[in-house]
């Protein structure tokens, strides 16, 4: 496992850059990382990944020295489990509305004595192998402590109840971060359709405020995201408002 590469860019005092992906694409890390990301995030709740592909992107991401996070399906901590095996490092649980769906997640995501996470032999533990274990961090509980330190826990508030029940959100410690939902979030306003609507952009600059007076960040003090298919339709349109008209043989 690596440092995680969103913190340490936190620590130079700067916003992580990072490439979103809703398919697995290894190529586009790879350019990725040739262009200056830090990181590669994956919807794993819209998106298209199966726990092997998910491994590969890891695999991939960190030999040069990127983590990945991912928007999981669901906040069970089975189906977490499944992506912090691969060696993810930072989770945003989706429709969270309440204390107790927070506390859920952080406790799927960080390894006990904080948590409890269930330990597996996969990446994200090290392959569960003893000496590089008690080499790196002098054993199982040193790895604990240093993983739970890389990981970052996310909560997506993305309802009117979710909105509601935000103080009860906020207070659960092993929380590090709040992202917002405007399509979903505007919907349950009453306003579906409407994700620019005046009400979703007040409740969700005030969501934000408070997070950050709880002692938490939102995403959008942390990182820089670009999603891949942006880049591509937006590059292509680009190329073919440009090109659209070449007469033949210039």
């Amino acid at each position: 496992m690596i440092e995680n590469s969103i913190l340490k860019k936190n620590r130079q005092g700067l916003k992580a850059l990072v490439l979103g992906l809703t398919f697995p694409c290894t190529e586009a890390i790879e350019y990725a990382a040739r262009t200056g990301f830090d990181a590669v995030n994956l919807d794993g709740e819209h998106g298209a990944f199966s726990p092997d592909s998910v491994d590969l992107v890891c695999r991939i991401a960190h030999g040069h020295g990127m983590s990945v996070t991912a928007r999981v399906p669901s906040i069970d901590a089975w189906v977490i489990n499944l992506w912090l095996d691969r060696g993810v490092q930072g989770i945003l649980g989706p429709h969270v509305e309440s204390g107790a769906d927070a506390q859920q997640l952080a406790d799927a995501c960080l390894l006990p004595p904080a948590g409890r996470r269930s330990w597996g032999g996969g990446r994200g533990t090290m392959f569960n192998e003893d000496d590089a274990l008690i080499a790196a961090h002098g054993g199982k509980l040193g790895f604990s402590r240093w993983t739970n330190a890389n990981m970052i826990v996310s909560a997506q508030i993305e309802s009117k109840l979710g909105y509601d029940n935000l103080d009860a959100i906020l207070a659960v410690p092993g929380l590090g971060v709040i992202a917002g939902g405007p399509n979903d979030f505007c919907a349950s306003l009453g306003h579906p359709g409407e994700p620019n609507h005046p009400e979703r952009q007040r409740l969700t600059a005030d969501i934000e405020r408070r997070a950050r007076a709880a002692g938490k960040q939102a995403s959008s003090d942390i990182t820089s995201t670009l999603n891949l298919q942006e880049l591509l339709l937006g590059s292509a349109r680009e190329f073919a408002r440009g090109h659209a008209n070449d007469p033949l043989g210039t």
